[in-house]
Parts: C-alpha cells; structure tokens; sequence
C-alpha cells in the first residue's frame, strides 16, 4: 500500500468553534495566506477550500499565489451555477496563472432547499443528471477538446473553440473531479465520471458496504476509482484528554445553534447527511464519550456543524490506528481537519502525519 495523499481544509470561519461567534477570530488575506503557507510548509499535499462566507475562487487563489507548486487546492463547486464553458475557462486560467496540474474539483451537489436560493430548481435525482453532464461537459473542455453538445440542460456549438489559447498547458488531461454521494444516483454518478470518490466518517463495516458498491458500480463502467475519506480529528497526548477537549466543544456550543444544524430531519434530502444523523439521532449528549459507535469515532461534530460531522477522538496513536483501518478499506486519500485549523495542522503534522505515512503497507 503506497503512502496516502494528505490535505488539511481551509475556509475562512476559523478560531477554537468558530460556529459561535464568541469561538471564532478574525481573518484577512494576511491571515488566510499564513493558514495556507504554514499547510504547505508542514507537508500537506493540499487543502480542500469549501463553500462557506467567501467564494471559493478568490479564497485559493490567494493561497495558490502564496503557496509552492506542489501544493494543489481542491476547489468546491456546485455544478450549474455558472456555465460548463465559464467555468472552464476559471479552471484553465488558474492553471495559466498558478502553474499545471495544481487545480482539482470537488463537486457538491448540495440540498434541493440550497440550490433553490440559488435559482436552481430541481429535485434530489435531477441535480444528478444535471452534475452527470455538467462535468462531462467541463471535463472534455479542460482536456482541450472542440465538440458540439446536445442533452438534456446544455446545448453547446463548437464548445472549447475560445479555449483553444488556453489548454495546451493541460496537457490534453482533464482537472481531475472529487466527489461524494451516498445515495443510488450519487454513487451512479461517480462510478462513471469522477476520478476521486469521497466520503464522511462511518464505522468500518458501514463504510465498507458503501465502498464496496461504489466499487462494483464503477467495474460496470470499467473505471477504478481512487477513494478519499473526509474526518475531523481531536488528538491529544492522552485519550482522556481528547474527549475532554469534545466535551467542551458541547459546553460552548448554544442551544441555538443546536436548533439550528438538528432542524427537522425529514427537510433534508441528502443521504450523506442522513446517515449522519442516524449515528446519533439528533440527541445532544451529556459527555461526548456517549455517541461512540465505534472505537474513537464521534459523530458528535454534525450536532453543530454542516458537512462531514465525524471526528476521530484520541491519543495520535489512536488515531492513526483508526486511519489505518479506512486504509484497510482502501482509502488512500485523507481530506483532515481541526479547530483551530492554524494551530490544529502543526499538531496533526507533527503527530499524525509521520506515522500515518510511515505505516503504508
């Protein structure tokens, strides 16, 4: 088993629980170029920049200027928002400008309720033919082709021909697609499209069935995919003291927030989320300790965050313990995160990082 691929995750709701605004610091450009700098110099391959108060063009091309070549952002996209042509031009201009094969998509579908604000309208299994063909379209587009297109959203004539300045620094290769989707029509398309599917935390055996599906769907296309996994991580010297630093994120966490993130489980239609909340059933424990599942695993992050809620709890090395077994299942990418996310990627690098690596099998 080679060595896993490492990014930390950089937005710019930062501080110790930045969903409350008495956890949450003050953050500039300065700022965000020092999380970014410091990420790259720790020897992280990337960092994932998700949709949150800023956009996510700016937001990594501020750190793209600041950051080496080797580092590659992970830009997240909801498809259908702009153009398959404009955004392909953003892709290759970024390219252009911050050198080749940095730049990846990470594709979010989002909920039906958030596409709507956006003056999308369309129901759970449409946003997925609509990603289907939006990213087919975006793909051939970044590899330098010229075609015409007719589906079902999108009717396109010579498309790629005003790119053709562009693309020769792509090398004829597409910008490479992340995605994660639980349900059938998720994993449907990312077995034919995407180069990288992604996941939040489950339990082993739970992840295990849905890798094994996402496997076998992609075997009808006769494409292999690379498998990532999104976790927050809460390491400390000692067990005890990693749970007691996810007790106090329950401590200054208000009710309203909580109100907020459990809402009402049946407006929600993403199955990841779903899951989620299966782990703990919208109930906000005394101790964190109480919503363990699973050795170290907490599902206890999604009680006050959106996105992938589950956190690996414990000493470093229980934690890389519990890394080793999603290698085991095959993932080979890690997508992590901690709060503060400045301080928090020194000391995942510094314990985490070297003995993960150095366990590849």
């Amino acid at each position: 088993m080679t060595a896993p691929e490492i990014l930390w995750y950089i937005i710019p709701r930062e501080g110790a629980y930045p969903w409350e605004p008495e956890g949450r610091r003050s953050v500039d450009l300065a700022y965000l170029q020092q999380l970014g700098v410091a990420v790259d110099r720790l020897g992280y391959d990337g960092a994932l920049f998700a949709t949150d108060l800023y956009d996510v063009w700016p937001l990594a091309s501020a750190v793209a200027a600041a950051t080496r070549p080797s580092f590659k952002p992970l830009l997240a996209v909801h498809p259908g928002l702009v153009s398959p042509t404009v955004l392909a031009k953003m892709a290759l201009s970024f390219a252009h400008l911050f050198g080749p094969d940095r730049l990846r998509f990470n594709v979010v579908n989002g909920s039906t309720e958030a596409l709507r604000q956006a003056g999308l309208h369309l129901e759970h299994d449409e946003r997925y033919q609509l990603s289907a063909e939006y990213w087919d379209i975006v793909k051939r587009l970044t590899a330098g082709e010229v075609f015409d297109h007719k589906g079902r959203f999108y009717e396109l004539t010579q498309a790629g021909a005003s790119l053709r300045e562009l693309t020769p620094i792509q090398g004829g290769v597409h910008t490479p697609l992340w995605f994660g989707g639980s349900s059938a029509p998720g994993i449907e398309m990312a077995a034919e499209h995407v180069d990288v599917y992604l996941t939040w935390g489950e339990p082993p055996h739970l992840l295990k069935e849905k890798l094994d599906r996402v496997r076998e769907r992609a075997a009808h296309y006769g494409r292999e995919l690379r498998l990532g996994l999104r976790l927050h991580l809460i390491v400390r010297d000692t067990e005890d003291e990693a749970w007691a630093a996810a007790d106090r994120l329950l401590d200054v966490t208000s009710q309203a927030t909580y109100t907020r993130m459990l809402g009402d489980p049946e407006g929600n239609d993403g199955e990841g989320w779903a899951r989620q909340f299966r782990q703990h059933g919208g109930r906000v424990p005394r101790h964190a300790r109480e919503l363990e599942k699973h050795p170290n695993l907490w599902p206890g992050m999604s009680l006050f965050r959106p996105g992938p809620g589950t956190a690996v709890v414990g000493s470093t090395a229980q934690v890389v313990e519990r890394l080793g077994e999603f290698q085991d299942l095959g993932v080979d990418t890690f997508i992590l995160s901690g709060n503060p996310l400045l301080e928090e990627s020194y000391r995942i690098a510094e314990t985490v990082l070297p003995a993960l690596r150095g366990t590849a099998r």
